[in-house]
């Protein structure tokens, strides 16, 4: 069995490391990500990870299980995603820049026909910004490629005054919810043991 990882973001790869589990494979969900407008925050993270984990599940293995993970900010039920330019990351700090707003994950594992999909939100405050402030930010190059233009674990901690939840989910998956769901479908990642598959 492998544990298969649809995603490139580094900071997954390091979060799945930081509990244990360093054997994973590494294949990127190649899908198109497009807006469902319809849905909430949380149910739009959830489905965006499902999507990814039933792309790669196709060619898994058998007893393969397959991570799949969609991070989104959300504040005045406006959905922020990663920015596509300089003046959307400026737009996107500009609007948290004093304010609460929710980071959302969703996460999805695959194993053997069986589907497991949750969601973890954690409120996240930022300090009021001047705009020299967001233009240093932006001149580092760390927002480009982070949900709301920002990495809390990067020089974006510079900007949070606080939180209220997950870390890692902030950080881009939630550990203590996916532990949980390893669990059900039968990896105990405290043990690293596999264990009588239970159902859904």
């Amino acid at each position: 069995m492998s544990i298969i990882l649809a995603s490139q973001s580094p900071r997954r790869r390091e979060l799945l490391e930081q509990i244990g589990l360093t054997n994973f494979l590494i294949r990127p969900a190649r899908g198109e990500e497009l807006p469902h407008p319809e849905l909430t925050p949380a149910q739009l993270v959830e489905e965006l990870s499902r999507q990814k984990a039933l792309e790669i599940s196709q060619t898994a293995g058998p007893g393969d299980m397959i991570l799949a993970a969609d991070t989104v900010v959300a504040v005045d039920g406006q959905v922020l995603g990663k920015p596509h330019s300089t003046d959307q990351a400026r737009e996107m700090l500009t609007a948290l820049s004093g304010r609460t707003h929710t980071v959302y994950t969703g996460v999805t594992l695959c194993r053997e026909g069986q589907v497991l999909t949750r969601h973890e939100a954690t409120a996240v405050r930022f300090r009021p910004l001047t705009a020299p402030e967001i233009d240093a930010y932006i001149a580092t190059g760390e927002p480009m490629d982070k949900a709301g233009a920002y990495g809390i674990q990067g020089r974006g901690a510079l900007l949070v005054e606080g939180i209220q939840g997950d870390y890692s989910n902030v950080v881009g998956l939630p550990l203590c919810l996916l532990g949980r769901m390893l669990a059900q479908l039968g990896l105990d990642p405290l043990t690293h043991s596999l264990q009588k598959e239970q159902s859904m």
